[in-house]
C-alpha cells in the first residue's frame, strides 16, 4: 500500500535533506575553490593554485568558508527538491494519462525533476547567495572593493537587508531557474539512465543495485548537470557576488560583459573542481537519498 500523499511528502523532503548534509560534507572545498575561480578567474592560475593561495592565506578554513550557508542551502533545495519531485511525478502521469503510481520511463523523471528544480529555486537563491558572497569576501576585501571584518553569515545578510530589502536575497534568481531547468532534466535523466543501465547489465530491481552503482550514477547526474549549465553558473556567481558592490547588471549584460572583456574561456572557470567535486558529493547525495528513503519507506509498511 502506498503511503499518504502528505507522508509521502514528508519522506521525501527528510531524504532530501539527508542527501543534503552529505552532499556539503563531501565536497565543500571544491565548491569554494569553484566559487572564487569563477569570480575572480585572472586571480588564480588553476585549481591547484586556488586551492593552495586559499591554504596559505586563510588555512583550511578558507577552503570551508560559507559552509553553515551552503548547508543550509543544500538541505533547503535537496528537501524541497525531492519533495517536489515526487509530486511532479503525479502530473507527468496525469498529464500523460497513466495510473497513479505508473513506473515512468527515464525521460518522463527528467521533466519531472525540471519542473520540481522551479521550486527548489526558490528556497535556494538566498542561502545560495549568502554562501557565494562569504565564498569570495576575501578576494573582495583583498582587492578593497568591501571594507573587512565582513566575513560572518550575520554581516552578509545584514548587508543584503540594509543595501536592497529582503528582495535583495533573490538577486540572480532567473540566473539560477535559467540554469536549473536544463541542468536538472539532465540531472535526474542521467541518474535514472545509469541506474536503469546497471539495472539491466546486473540483471536486478534498479532499487536493488547496490552501493558503487548508486554512487556512480548520482556522479553522473550531476556531471551531466555541470557540463551543461556550467557557463549559467558562472553568470549566476558573478551576478550575486558583484551585487554586494552595487553592480545591479542582469544576466544578459553580465553574460555579455564576461565575454567581451575575458572572453567565452573565462564562462569555464573552476570547471575543473566543480567536476572533481561531482561524483563524491552527488554520489553521496544520491546514496543518502535512496538509502533514507528506503528505510523510512520500509518503517512506514512495517
Amino acid at each position: 500500500m502506498a503511503p499518504h500523499p502528505v507522508v509521502q511528502a514528508i519522506i521525501d523532503l527528510s531524504a532530501g535533506a539527508a542527501g543534503g548534509i552529505a552532499c556539503v560534507a563531501s565536497g565543500q572545498p571544491f565548491d569554494t575553490a569553484k566559487v572564487k575561480m569563477q569570480t575572480f578567474p585572472t586571480m588564480y592560475r588553476g585549481f591547484v593554485h586556488c586551492f593552495r593561495s586559499v591554504y596559505g592565506q586563510v588555512g583550511l578554513r578558507g577552503l570551508y568558508q560559507g559552509s553553515a550557508p551552503a548547508l543550509m542551502a543544500n538541505i533547503a533545495e535537496n528537501s524541497v527538491l525531492f519533495m517536489s519531485y515526487g509530486f511532479c511525478q503525479e502530473v507527468v502521469r496525469f498529464v500523460c494519462g497513466l495510473d497513479k503510481g505508473a513506473t515512468l520511463s527515464d525521460t518522463k523523471k527528467a521533466c519531472a525533476g525540471s519542473v520540481a528544480s522551479i521550486f527548489s529555486s526558490l528556497v535556494l537563491c538566498p542561502t545560495e547567495l549568502v554562501k557565494c558572497r562569504m565564498q569570495a569576501m576575501h578576494e573582495m576585501e583583498a582587492s578593497g572593493k568591501v571594507a573587512g571584518g565582513q566575513n560572518t553569515v550575520w554581516s552578509v545578510v545584514k548587508t543584503v537587508v540594509r543595501n536592497n530589502g529582503p528582495l535583495g536575497f533573490y538577486q540572480g534568481l532567473t540566473t539560477t531557474i535559467v540554469r536549473e531547468l536544463p541542468g536538472y532534466f539532465c540531472f535526474f535523466g542521467a541518474y535514472e539512465f545509469s541506474r536503469t543501465s546497471f539495472a539491466r547489465y546486473m540483471g536486478r530491481d534498479k532499487e536493488d543495485i547496490g552501493v558503487v552503482p548508486i554512487m556512480l550514477s548520482g556522479g553522473f547526474g550531476g556531471a551531466c548537470l555541470w557540463l551543461v549549465v556550467y557557463p549559467i553558473d558562472c553568470v549566476k556567481s558573478r551576478i550575486q557576488v558583484h551585487s554586494l558592490v552595487g553592480q545591479q547588471q542582469g544576466f544578459l549584460k553580465t553574460f555579455m560583459g564576461i565575454v567581451r572583456a575575458e572572453g567565452f574561456r573565462a564562462l569555464y572557470s573552476g570547471l575543473t573542481p566543480t567536476m572533481i567535486r561531482t561524483f563524491p558529493a552527488n554520489g553521496a547525495l544520491f546514496l543518502a537519498y535512496e538509502v533514507s528513503r528506503k528505510m523510512m519507506m520500509q518503517q512506514f509498511d512495517s
